[in-house]
């Protein structure tokens, strides 16, 4: 299988990464918006709220929101208003699990077989009902590394499917299709494997470790006194969900300001080894999908930025080195994080609005400059006329 078939190499290159760490002339830094640049352009697509962090160097640099978390009332958004982190917890959640892959914890290579107490497709209960899953014994091949790089052959939901049944479409670690249910398998192992609760260890190893103190897994009594609805392309609006089960695939609430400490830590590399924090933006399978959605769908294309998988995120190869990005996006949300290992820096965009995608390449633009960033394959309006 290709991935397996890659990580000698993969490796490799991780090491040639650490080692080659720093040896990038710095860049220009990140600018800092404007006000009336960030309004200019908010109020042109009709976007409520938004808000804008930067990292700088591996530390927290401007954090500043904008709009409204509810126009109804006027109630302003602050860095500090509670949003919904969507896929963007897909992310966090990788993070926690390579630091229990460096405490042994985790064989991020080890087949499922070896993880679990019992099969696969002998859970049954939802939403971890993998029972669809007997009749096809790739499942006894799937390792938390192919989960992590979207490659478990997956849909990204099975209710996206036409008989809403769970599948393996293609041989899992042979190519990359973004899926929600290989972190439902992810979160498995964590929980009937380890025994432990991810919401619990998210907590203590990630959010109270880095001082991010109004995220979490679930929802919070505390939440409903600083919390953004949702807004439709339409403007309809969406009362923010209450989400009290933890889901690795997208149940974090979070804020700009803790997303902003979270960024920063993952960028230093806090609590992980060099090479585990390398492996993260390494390239370790190729992407040739036009567009992210659909994920089994697209068509075939060549990405000269060399488009791949890393673990958790996307990476590229930008005009200044190694970049990756990561979205989170529902009807009602529209969050993207884009990162470059030069100069450790990131822009992080969260919006209540989902309008708000349109910004995103002109406020990227406008912060860091010219990048190579694959816009039309994370938004698949862009470039349509």
């Amino acid at each position: 299988m290709r991935i397996r078939a890659g990580v000698v190499a993969a490796m490799a290159a991780v090491v040639a990464a650490t080692q080659l760490a720093g040896c990038t002339p710095p860049l220009r830094p990140a600018r800092t918006l404007d006000d009336g640049e960030v309004l200019r352009v908010m109020k042109r697509e009709q976007v409520q709220g938004l808000a804008i962090a930067t990292v700088e160097n591996g530390k927290v640099g401007k954090v500043r929101a904008f709009g409204m978390r509810n126009a109804a009332i006027a109630a302003p958004l602050t860095p500090d208003t509670v949003m919904y982190g969507a896929s963007l917890t897909k992310t966090a959640f990788v993070y926690m699990l390579l630091q229990m892959a460096d405490e042994g914890l985790l064989d991020l290579d080890a087949p499922v077989t070896r993880l679990l107490p019992q099969p696969l497709p002998s859970y049954r209960e939802k939403p971890f009902d993998f029972s669809d899953l007997a009749g096809d014994p790739r499942w006894k091949t799937i390792t938390p590394r192919m989960l992590m790089l979207h490659a478990g052959g997956f849909a990204n939901f099975r209710w996206l499917e036409p008989d809403e049944r769970l599948r393996i479409h293609f041989d899992p670690g042979s190519r990359y299709a973004y899926s929600g249910e290989g972190f439902y398998i992810l979160q498995l192992i964590v929980e009937q494997g380890l025994g432990l609760d991810i919401a619990e260890e998210m907590q203590r190893r990630v959010f109270d470790r880095l001082g991010m103190k109004r995220t979490s897994m679930t929802w919070r009594p505390e939440f409903a006194e600083n919390v953004a609805d949702g807004y439709a392309f339409d403007g309809t609006v969406q009362a923010h969900d209450r989400r009290f089960r933890p889901r690795a695939a997208g149940s974090m609430d979070t804020t700009i300001a803790d997303q902003a400490k979270l960024w920063a830590a993952i960028m230093r590399g806090d609590g992980l080894r060099p090479d585990t924090r390398a492996a993260m933006t390494t390239a370790w399978l190729p992407i040739t999908s036009t567009r992210q959605f659909p994920t089994l769908g697209a068509g075939e294309t060549d990405w000269p930025q060399k488009l791949a998988a890393g673990l958790g995120v996307v990476t590229f190869e930008d005009r200044n080195g190694t970049a990756f990005f990561k979205g989170g996006h529902d009807d009602w949300t529209a969050n993207l994080v884009f990162c470059q290992e030069t100069g450790q820096r990131c822009v992080i965009l969260l919006s209540n609005d989902v309008r708000a995608e349109k910004l995103y390449p002109e406020l990227v633009h406008l912060a860091l400059g010219q990048t190579d960033m694959p816009w039309a394959w994370e938004y698949s309006w862009f470039g349509v006329e």
